[in-house]
C-alpha cells in the first residue's frame, strides 16, 4: 500500500474519466477543434457550391452507395420520402450506410494524423464536401430545411464527433511536425495521451448518435422537435465539454 497507494476501482476510474479525464482533453484539444470545425464548414461551402454550379460534381463527390439514387434529377418526393418515411426498409438501409461511413471518417481522421495531419485535413474537408453536396441537391428541390431537421437529430453529435476526432489527429500531426526541443517520439507520445483520450470519448458519442438516429428515425417526424433535440444534444455537449469544469471550479 505504501508502495503503490490505493488503487482505484473500476468505478472510481470510469468517473474520473467522465468527470476529469474525456472533458480534460477535449478542452486542451480547442484550437484543434476550431480548426476542424471550420474545415467541416469550409467544406460544406464547397461541396454545395460545386453542385450548385454543375450538378455533374454531384457523382465526382458522392459514392455510389450514399447517393443510391438521390441526386439532382431526383424528384422532390422521392427526397421527401427519405426524410420522414419511417418504415421505409431503403431508408433503414441508407442511415445505417451514414452512420458506419461517419465512425469510418471518425477513425481514420484520427488514425491518420501521424503524417503530419494532412491526411486529416483533406479528410475532414472531403466529409464536409460530401454533405454540402447532398445538402445542395435537397435545397434545390425546397428541402434543406426538412434535411437540416433529419439530420439534426443525430448529425450534432456525430459531426461533432468526427470534428474532435479530427481535433485529435491534427494535434498528433502538428506535435510531429512541430515538436519544439522534444524528440518526434516523445512529442508524438505527449500528444497521443490527450488525443487517445479524446477518442474514447468520440467513441462513446457516436454510440449515442447511432442511438438517436435508430430511434429518432422511426418515432420523431416532426421537424420542430427534431431541431430541437439536435440544438439540446449540442448544448449538453457544449456545456458539459466547456462549461461543467467552470461551474465546478466556481463552487469551490
Amino acid at each position: 500500500f505504501y508502495l503503490y497507494g490505493a488503487r482505484r476501482g473500476l468505478r472510481q476510474r470510469v468517473g474520473d474519466f467522465f468527470l476529469h479525464d474525456w472533458p480534460g482533453a477535449i478542452r486542451d484539444l480547442w484550437r484543434e477543434t476550431l480548426v476542424s470545425v471550420a474545415l467541416m464548414f469550409v467544406g460544406i461551402g464547397a461541396g454545395a457550391w460545386l453542385v450548385a454550379s454543375d450538378k455533374g460534381w454531384f457523382d465526382a463527390i458522392i459514392p455510389s452507395g450514399l447517393a443510391a439514387g438521390r441526386g439532382p434529377d431526383a424528384s422532390a418526393e422521392m427526397l421527401r420520402s427519405m426524410l420522414y418515411d419511417g418504415d421505409n426498409g431503403f431508408l433503414s438501409g441508407f442511415a445505417a450506410y451514414l452512420f458506419t461511413h461517419n465512425v469510418q471518417v471518425a477513425i481514420l481522421a484520427f488514425a491518420l494524423g501521424f503524417a503530419f495531419a494532412v491526411p486529416t485535413v483533406l479528410l475532414i474537408l472531403f466529409n464536409g464536401c460530401m454533405l454540402g453536396a447532398m445538402f445542395q441537391v435537397y435545397w434545390a428541390k425546397g428541402l434543406g430545411m426538412e434535411l437540416g431537421g433529419w439530420l439534426a437529430i443525430h448529425g450534432t453529435t456525430e459531426l461533432f464527433a468526427i470534428a474532435l476526432a479530427g481535433a485529435a489527429g491534427m494535434r498528433i500531426g502538428t506535435r510531429i511536425a512541430f515538436p519544439g526541443e522534444l524528440t518526434r517520439m516523445t512529442a508524438a507520445a505527449h500528444a497521443g495521451r490527450v488525443a487517445a483520450t479524446a477518442m474514447v470519448g468520440v467513441s462513446v458519442m457516436l454510440l449515442f448518435a447511432g442511438l438517436l438516429e435508430g430511434i429518432g428515425r422511426q418515432t420523431i417526424t416532426s421537424d420542430v422537435t427534431r431541431y430541437a433535440i439536435g440544438t439540446g444534444m449540442l448544448a449538453l455537449w457544449i456545456g458539459y465539454f466547456y462549461l461543467f469544469q467552470v461551474v465546478r471550479n466556481g463552487d469551490r
